[in-house]
Order: C-alpha cells, then sequence, then structure tokens
C-alpha cells in the first residue's frame, strides 16, 4: 500500500499541478508563504519546506526578499510521458521498459524482481540506521579502489563454501551486476567480436552486448546446461571470445547446470581460448548448490559475476566480479577512468551490514519455502490453462513454459499489457528467435488472482 502523502508533499503537488495547468506561468511570482498557507490550511513552515524542495528541485527559484517564482522554461511532463510505451517493438529491452515504468496499479507476472512485501525491509531499515551513525568520512568520502573490504571479506568467505579459493584483492565491487558485466565487455572485447550466449538467455545480456556493438551468437540450452554439441560447432565457426551464462538457476528457464556438463564444457572452452562469465546473482536460491564453473576452474578463465538485488534490495545498487589477479587490476583502473571509484560505499556498507544481521539467512530460508509454494501454485495454475513448464526447477522464482498450441507470446504480451498486466515473452529471451510460444513467468509476481483471469482471457 502506497504511503500517504506529508503535507509538504501535498503542497508541492498543488503547485506543480498549478504549473501544468498554466494557472502559474514561467516566470511569474508564488503565492506568498502566507498566503498560501492560509489558502491550504497548512502552517507556514509547511510552505516554507515546499518551497525549498521544489528550488531544489528547480522547478521553481528563490529572489531574496522578493519571494518565489515558477523557473523559466521548466518542462512539466505529459501524461503520455509519465506513462510506459505501449506500442514500442518487442525486444530484448520491452519487459524491463515496462516493468520499470509501470504503475503502481500494475500487476508485473514478467518482471525479474519480487514484491516488496517479499524483501527483509526490517533487516534493511537496522542496517541504515546503523549506518546513520557512521562518522563523516564513511558517508561523504569517495570509496576503496576495489570497495569495502568487509564486503569483499564475506564474498570471499562465501566462495569458500562453493570450493573456489578467491581472496578479497580477487574482488571488485561494482556499482551492479550489470555494470560488472558492462567492465567486462569493455576490458575484453571490441566492436565486430563474438560473444556466445545461450538460446534462452536473460535479455538484458542481449541489449547490454548490443549496446558493445559486438556479434551475438548463440547455443541451445538443455535442463543440464548448453548443447555441448551445438557449442563446440559454434566455438569452430564463430570463434567467440566470451561466453556469458547463469549457472546456478538458469534465467529465464530455471534448469541448473550438472557437473558432468560443467566439466566438458570448460575442456571444450579452454581448447579455443574462450573467457566465460558466469553470473551467480540467483546463487542464494537453491536449496542445495549445484556446480559452478568458476569453482571447477579456479578463475583461470572463468570470471563470476554477482549481486544481491534479487535476495537483498534493487534499490541499494552493488555488485560484485571475482577474477584472476591480473584481471582484477585492469578491471579496477578501468572502474576508476569510468566511475571514479567503485561501488558506492554507502551501499557496500549497507549490503554488508544487511547480510551480516542475524535475520537475514532466516529471511533466504523462508523465500526459498515461500517460493516453493508459489511456484507449486503457479505450475498448476497454469497447466489448468494448458501452459506447460519446460523444467521442473529446483528452486528460485521463474518458471518456463509453453504455451498452448497456436499462441504467440508476443501477441499474449500486447493482449494482457491492454489490461495492465506485463508478461515476458519467450522471444526477448532468444538470441535465435527461437522461442515464439514461449514464457516467462515470476511465480513470486502472480498472487493476485488477476494475472490468471487475464490470461485464461487472452489464451481464449
Amino acid at each position: 500500500m502506497a504511503k500517504p502523502a506529508s503535507r509538504t508533499e501535498e503542497v508541492m503537488r498543488t503547485i506543480r499541478a498549478r504549473i501544468a495547468s498554466r494557472a502559474l506561468a514561467h516566470g511569474e511570482r508564488l503565492p506568498s508563504i502566507r498566503v498560501l498557507a492560509a489558502t491550504l490550511k497548512v502552517s507556514p513552515s509547511t510552505v516554507v519546506e515546499a518551497y525549498d524542495r521544489l528550488a531544489a528541485e528547480g522547478v521553481v527559484r528563490s529572489r531574496p526578499g522578493s519571494g518565489f517564482y515558477v523557473s523559466e522554461g521548466v518542462a512539466t511532463p505529459t501524461v503520455n510521458e509519465l506513462q510506459p510505451r505501449a506500442d514500442r517493438a518487442i525486444d530484448p529491452l520491452w519487459v524491463s521498459r515496462q516493468s520499470l515504468d509501470a504503475s503502481a496499479q500494475a500487476l508485473k507476472p514478467g518482471c525479474g524482481w519480487l514484491p516488496p512485501d517479499w524483501m527483509p525491509g526490517a533487516i534493511l531499515r537496522r542496517a541504515m540506521r546503523g549506518l546513520s551513525h557512521a562518522d563523516d568520512e564513511a558517508l561523504v568520502e569517495y570509496g576503496h579502489s576495489r570497495g569495502l573490504l568487509d564486503l569483499r571479506q564475506l564474498l570471499a568467505r562465501r566462495a569458500a563454501t562453493d570450493g573456489l579459493d578467491v581472496g578479497p584483492e580477487q574482488i571488485l565491487l561494482t556499482a551492479s551486476g550489470t555494470q560488472a558485466i558492462d567492465l567486462i565487455c569493455r576490458f575484453l572485447l571490441k566492436p565486430g567480436d563474438a560473444v556466445l550466449v545461450d538460446d534462452p538467455c536473460y535479455f538484458n545480456f542481449q541489449a547490454l552486448l548490443r549496446a558493445h556493438q559486438v556479434r551475438i551468437v548463440s547455443a541451445p540450452y538443455t535442463p543440464t546446461g548448453p548443447d555441448l554439441a551445438r557449442f563446440a560447432e559454434v566455438l569452430t565457426a564463430e570463434r567467440p571470445r566470451l561466453y556469458i551464462t547463469n549457472s546456478a538457476i538458469h534465467n529465464p528457464t530455471g534448469a541448473s547446470l550438472s557437473a558432468q556438463t560443467a566439466q566438458r564444457l570448460l575442456t571444450i572452452a579452454s581448447a579455443h581460448g574462450l573467457v566465460i562469465v558466469e553470473d551467480d546473482i540467483f546463487a542464494e536460491f537453491e536449496p542445495e548448490p549445484s556446480p559452478r564453473l568458476a569453482a571447477f576452474d579456479g578463475l583461470t578463465n572463468v570470471i563470476r559475476i554477482g549481486s544481491f538485488s534479487k535476495t537483498l534490495s534493487a534499490s541499494v545498487r552493488c555488485g560484485y566480479i571475482a577474477a584472476r589477479q591480473d584481471w582484477i587490476e585492469a578491471l579496477v583502473d578501468l572502474q576508476v577512468a569510468t566511475n571514479f571509484g567503485g561501488a558506492s560505499p554507502m551501499a557496500s556498507r549497507l549490503v554488508f551490514d544487511s547480510l551480516m544481521d542475524t535475520g537475514y539467512r532466516r529471511h533466504v530460508e523462508a523465500l526459498r519455502r515461500r517460493l516453493s509454494g508459489a511456484r507449486r501454485d503457479a505450475t498448476t495454475r497454469l497447466a489448468n490453462l494448458g501452459v506447460k513448464p519446460w523444467v521442473t526447477p529446483r528452486g528460485g522464482f521463474y518458471l518456463w513454459g509453453r504455451l498452448p498450441d497456436g499462441h504467440d507470446a508476443s501477441d499474449l504480451a500486447r493482449a494482457a499489457l491492454e489490461q495492465d498486466v506485463i508478461l515476458a515473452p519467450g522471444n526477448v529471451f532468444s538470441a535465435a528467435q527461437t522461442a515464439p510460444d514461449f514464457m516467462r513467468f515470476n511465480v513470486g509476481q502472480m498472487q493476485d488472482p488477476r494475472v490468471f483471469a487475464v490470461l485464461k482471457a487472452a489464451l481464449g
């Protein structure tokens, strides 16, 4: 439920509305503090705060001794500008744009995160209270070029439980998991290089690679990992520089890599000089750890990346890269050059304190149990609509489902969007466009029965 607006916010909303309706023109003087306070029946101090905040936003400006005036040329967004574009092409950015820009009333079974009330708000608030008592240096200074040492040491200890021997000096904190991949692409790729992805794969892998102007090639993904025969053929024919994948719980399929496939894949990759980026973002959703390419390889030709957006907070942006020492040194320089420093020291401290909170482990365990129930429920209800899961995931919140014969997922997504329901059609995940009849469902975002009502109506 949305938090009620404060009186200050109500005053700000009134002024913005008057500007939008042209009741207050650009350059015009705002009502005096005393007059507006009497008109809106609020205290003068409330109006002062509202005017000061509007001035900070650039909506109004102060003239000492004269009052507040509407800023010249201030842009007022129209209703259309505030809504997500429903008419844009359904491409690898479509689901992201629709989900991020959706109204508060929209249902988002196609998005890539859990609902706010599934996340550890109490833990984050405790961490923020602790941060509020930090000294000024921690609040205002640039951080260490590699990022907060405490968090890097924690990540090194966690990696050891996967059989990966890595020191904190081999870990670089980044602004996000996406920025981690971006840095690696900047470091290892040049325009025109080939990069291998799974088919299907996380759609933003494709979007980011296109931004780097590389060639995207793909190999089919199976319930135990990539199709190794096709994988080897692509390496021979296309000579990709990089392979980007998930190991723990694959996005979008929910599959897990088998030990046999992992070992054979590394043998093939090594013979072709292929560097592998292993996105480990879903690791904590596994009931038991599955094989990790980074652990088998020892970070020789595998780079591990991750972040904390799925189990902790997508708002507190912080990711990491674990790689061999010489690559980390180069990536540190690159991050300093492009970001002047690493991850936000405050974000890193919030993440570290939250992970160390005694309630975090219980939160993750409860999340796994809750998702297990939601997955069973969604699977049953989707089956009643003729949607069949490709695999039964070991954990996580994704179901990769095949639609009944004759149904196109993109058409279904467009129809659902008209009902304010955002879906994730299969071909946004497929570089080869081989999944027109598949859909990725987020079971954590399917608690509202309206999701299934809209799906039923769209499926006919």
